[in-house]
């Protein structure tokens, strides 16, 4: 029953990922004036980032096999390490209007969020058929 609970929350962080990457950020800078879509997002990424790792830690908690728990935790690490060390840089390097230090942050922040939805599909895929 528990590692079914981890399933659920692992799979509702696919659906997050995707619903924000697919309608909620492109929607926010076609929308949104520069200076307001920047102020959203300076707020929104923290409470994202936040809001993945804790329930990823929470699915890892929860489920039977061990390989999954690891990679879950290793996913929740990298959610903490997004929030609390490369979005205040990538802030900065925008306030301090450092392009080349911004692109290169922003750009790996992008990167570990696509690898990390790549390992909730590949962890879901491979915790259904075990299970």
């Amino acid at each position: 029953m528990l590692t079914q609970i981890s399933d659920l929350i692992t799979a509702a962080n696919v659906g997050i990922m995707l619903f924000f990457s697919v309608a909620v950020a492109p929607t926010i800078f076609m929308v949104l004036p520069a200076e307001w879509s920047a102020a959203y997002v300076r707020k929104f990424f923290p409470k994202y980032f936040l809001f993945l790792g804790i329930t990823s830690t929470i699915a890892a908690a929860l489920h039977s096999l061990q390989w999954v728990q690891v990679s879950l935790a290793v996913c929740a690490v990298v959610f903490y390490f997004s929030v609390f060390w490369l979005t205040p840089r990538i802030n900065l390097a925008r306030d301090n209007k450092q392009l080349k230090t911004f692109n290169r942050l922003h750009y790996t922040s992008v990167g570990l969020n696509l690898l990390q939805l790549a390992a909730f599909i590949w962890i879901l895929f491979k915790s259904v058929l075990a299970n």
